[in-house]
């Protein structure tokens, strides 16, 4: 059973897992974030019951990291002699590979069990100010354990996400999740991005409904994280980039041509595609 919990970074997701934790548990809950005044305003607000110190990070059942990837390989390396000896410890990136590979070795007979987490949850906005409890509820929660971790692992992980309000448990591994992340998270990014960075863009007012807000809303976004985010898995994502690029050029093939029974056959297969999509969601 998991009675006390750390929480390492207090940013989006790192603060609304702890405010989460604070209002639908009764956990005991410490924290740290590298920036002290805002693990003063958690401490101050009640959501933390106390500082995780490195000597207590071994009085916690769960340990769940909220750094970019580079800043949780870290972490784990500089700690793995501190955690609690058969805890378990979670990290919440956004890339699996670069997280998950290089601690592979790190927490071999450690004496813990490290599982690559990944909250499908998030807001246009970021930081501690931002976070709120109600972030992860309905989430997907993606897992990529090792192989060889108990099972038990996973179902405490689980039974504890779904107090905060996740509604569905994703396993996967490292590689398809990187794959299919690349696709469904990181490429919608990169187009909006792109979107927003046409010499049209500063003359929407007035001209624009949902679509463009749709379109535009996740560019606003931390460059510092989406870069490396980005970079850490620039295979899968460049292979998603140009396939985009490519069914962009049909698109503009077939109108510049007036090429009307094409372009009606190319929308209704998306049309098609959508709804196929929006039986699963």
């Amino acid at each position: 059973m998991i009675k006390t919990v750390g929480v390492v970074g207090l940013g989006l997701i790192g603060g609304s897992m702890a405010k989460a934790i604070r209002k639908y548990t009764d956990c005991t809950l410490l924290g740290y974030n590298r920036s002290s005044p805002v693990l003063s305003r958690a401490l101050d607000e009640g959501v933390l019951d106390g500082v995780l110190t490195e000597e207590k990070l071994a009085e916690c059942e769960l340990v769940i990291i909220a750094l970019y990837p580079e800043a949780t390989v870290e972490y784990v390396t500089k700690h793995r002699d501190q955690f609690r000896r058969d805890g378990i410890v979670m990290d919440c990136g956004g890339v699996k590979g670069v997280v998950c590979g290089p601690l592979e070795d790190v927490v071999k007979d450690a004496g813990f069990w490290f599982v690559g987490g990944h909250p499908m949850a998030g807001i246009e906005r970021s930081g501690y100010a931002n976070a709120f409890p109600e972030l992860f509820q309905n989430a997907s929660l993606i897992l990529t354990p090792y192989p060889g971790t108990p099972q038990r692992c996973v179902d405490d992980i689980w039974e504890f996400a779904r107090k905060l309000g996740f509604g569905h448990l994703q396993p996967s591994t490292p590689e398809e999740h990187d794959h299919i992340i690349a696709y469904t998270s990181q490429l919608a990014h990169v187009v909006s991005c792109a979107y927003v960075g046409s010499p049209s863009a500063p003359n929407f007012k007035g001209f624009s409904a949902g679509s463009f807000k749709d379109m535009t809303r996740v560019a606003k976004l931390n460059e510092e994280m989406w870069t490396e985010l980005f970079l850490e898995n620039r295979e899968a994502l460049v292979r998603e980039i140009d396939t985009l690029a490519e069914e962009l050029a049909a698109f503009a093939y077939t109108i510049r041509r007036g090429d009307r029974e094409r372009l009606r056959d190319m929308l209704r297969h998306a049309r098609e595609i959508k709804e196929t999509i929006d039986k699963d969601c």
